[in-house]
């Protein structure tokens, strides 16, 4: 018997900064994937934060206006400046970003992979899905609504373009954004610009408005207006609604062209403008949309259609985001197969989901229908992001503690500030619920629970299955000691227990009575490691000259390609030809027990998720014409 590992070239893995691109192309790609989502903020998150305020008089209105001011320049400073550039983004899980990732990385620095960190990693994937239905709707209507500014009588088509523009940016998904997406970065760089010359116009005339960096209004106005503080707080959110992308995208680009966007692009842009949409207010102190009242009337136009464009962009990128992260959960098990079909032959990541996309399309377009204005959605807007920045700040500091090897005193010194912060923000949103923040909640708590009724009857079903077969050493010697037939070629066996006898082993021996000349047991693994080291690909055992056993790691961000695996084990003295070898796969079909380990209504659930998940011939990207499927019926 022995056993061999072999490294193999993964060509997914993405380049970073350091890689051929360059510093400059790297920061330009950050700006359209990254920062869209902070980006389009300005549209609605200033506005908001004055309606929360009521409606002030000309008498009071500079103290307030500066008080407004300061609590989003210091949740920008607070939030996105200190906490994810200058914290999370450090806390990566070999290059890779997002919740997922960082509850890869925290579960492996414990010896057990503790079950409650999981249970975080869930939450905090499933309130990114809430966020990701609301995001396109609130960014395309919010800049489709300057067309009440610039032509009144529009306004009752609103809510229309807004549906057409989804309905086109949903339907162009299937054929990807590769083509495009090179536009994406400049478009987005164009954008910043024009929310920094348009703020700085007004600046200019009202400079008094930067007194707004001192923190002392922003404190000032929460003491002397507390009965209305946790409204103005969960509006202030809006600004930073999309730093969570900082993370989610690490992978993509690399920290470092990150924090270059952020320092010189980003945050003064986003400044400039927030400074001059507050320098406008407080010379038009009964302004109702600041940001596209204060343009030039030349401008007006222009800026609509380029913040169209600009909204498109960071709902693509979020629609992206929820390809991936569903992707990732789909590898970690937490999902079911859905199907994948890649859009771009040079970018793995380039995806579609066709399932997933439509009902991303639906709950969006019934957003829009349902609340038909940026400003009754932005009720809805915040809980499950500030719900999921908590989560990242409890498993930031796990890494802190267990990776970092930080002192308790010094993690406390960095976590309880930032934990304070974030769970402010998340009770002022809270308080939104009634108004439309039971939204996200609903969605990420039908994701949780999803998630969990399918954990839950994989772990039932692979219970009865491992009570049903054999253990492969056993088979193997019983085949070895009474050799039955056998046929030229090679019989490839899928199974996902390492140690058990593959299923459709057992029923090819039940119903043909013969053996191929060589028989390779093949599991497939995913590691939590988002790109498996390549001297840890593949593993290869050889127990006779009949049977052997090949092991496949991939990692969770990784596409599972099968037969490009396989060709690596030549390296190892395998001879594997595609065209003389068959992949036998067991297909079951589940039958929920009267009595079993989850309700009955919960084993139809399961199996609904199971009947409508991709075979594991498309899946593993296995040739049709060289795959056997032998049916299984198990009760569960």
């Amino acid at each position: 018997m022995s056993s061999t590992q072999l490294r193999a070239n993964d060509p997914q893995i993405p380049s970073t900064a350091d890689g051929s691109q360059g510093l400059p192309l790297l920061v330009l790609g950050a700006l359209g994937v990254v920062y869209g989502d902070i980006g389009t903020s300005p549209l609605y998150a200033f506005r908001e934060a004055l309606h929360a305020a009521g409606s002030p008089s000309v008498s009071f209105a500079r103290l307030e206006v500066l008080g407004l001011l300061s609590l989003i320049v210091w949740a920008l400073t607070l939030v996105v400046t200190i906490k994810y550039v200058s914290f999370v983004l450090r806390a990566d899980n070999k290059g890779e970003g997002g919740t997922l990732s960082l509850t890869a990385l925290a579960r492996e620095s414990f010896k057990g992979k503790p079950v409650w960190i999981l249970v975080l990693g869930v939450i905090g994937a499933s309130l990114f899905i809430g966020d990701a239905i609301i995001t396109p709707a609130i960014s395309v209507l919010s800049a489709v609504e300057g067309l009440e500014v610039v032509a009144p009588t529009l306004a009752e088509w609103v809510v229309t373009i807004t549906v057409a523009i989804i309905l086109a940016l949903f339907f162009v998904q299937r054929f990807g954004t590769e083509r495009v997406a090179s536009i994406f970065g400049p478009i987005t760089a164009l954008w910043f610009l024009a929310l920094g010359v348009s703020g700085l116009v007004h600046i200019v005339e009202q400079p008094s408005v930067l007194a707004a960096v001192n923190p002392y209004y922003g404190i000032r106005f929460l003491f002397v207006h507390a009965e209305i503080a946790i409204p103005v707080l969960g509006a202030v959110f809006l600004a930073v609604t999309g730093a969570e992308a900082l993370y989610v995208d690490l992978g993509h680009f690399g920290r470092k062209p990150i924090v270059v966007a952020w320092f010189v692009m980003v945050f003064p842009c986003l400044l400039l403008n927030y400074f001059g949409q507050g320098a406008y207010v407080l010379t038009n102190p009964v302004a109702e949309h600041p940001f596209f009242e204060m343009q030039a009337d030349w401008a007006r136009m222009p800026m609509v259609i380029l913040a169209t464009a600009a909204t498109v962009i960071a709902s693509q990128a979020v629609i992206s985001g929820a390809y991936s992260l569903i992707r990732q959960a789909m590898h970690l098990n937490l999902l079911p197969r859905f199907h994948v079909r890649h859009t771009s032959e040079t970018q793995s990541g380039q995806i579609y989901m066709p399932q997933i996309n439509t009902l991303l399309l639906i709950c969006v377009i019934v957003l829009i229908i349902s609340f038909r204005s940026s400003s009754a959605l932005s009720a809805a807007y915040g809980i499950a992001v500030t719900g999921e920045m908590l989560i990242t700040v409890a498993l930031l500091f796990v890494v802190m503690r267990k990776i970092w090897r930080w002192s308790l005193l010094l993690a406390l010194l960095v976590i309880i500030p930032l934990a304070i912060i974030d769970t402010g923000f998340f009770v002022a949103n809270i308080a939104k619920f009634a108004h439309g923040g039971w939204v996200p909640v609903v969605v990420a708590l039908s994701a949780v629970f999803l998630m969990q009724t399918w954990m839950a009857g994989r772990r039932l079903l692979a219970a009865k299955t491992r009570a049903d077969e054999i253990p492969l050493r056993t088979l193997i010697d019983n085949l070895t000691n009474k050799k039955p037939p056998t046929v030229p070629g090679t019989a490839v066996f899928l199974t996902s227990d390492v140690e058990g006898a593959p299923t459709a082993l057992l029923h090819s021996l039940k119903h043909y009575k013969v053996l191929h000349e060589k028989n390779v047991i093949l599991s497939v693994l995913t590691s939590s490691s988002p790109f498996v080291a390549d001297d840890a690909k593949i593993f290869y055992e050889s127990f006779t000259p009949l049977f052997s056993r090949v092991i496949i790691t991939f990692g969770y961000m990784e596409t599972p390609n099968v037969p490009r695996a396989l060709v690596l084990a030549k390296k190892l003295g395998w001879k594997f030809d595609i065209m003389s070898t068959s992949f036998f796969l067991s297909r079951r079909t589940l039958i929920p027990a009267a009595k079993g380990g989850m309700p009955f209504w919960q084993d139809r659930i399961f199996i609904a998720l199971a009947e409508n998940a991709s075979s594991a011939t498309d899946y593993f990207r296995l040739p049709t014409g060289r795959v056997v499927e032998l049916g299984i019926q198990t009760t569960i």
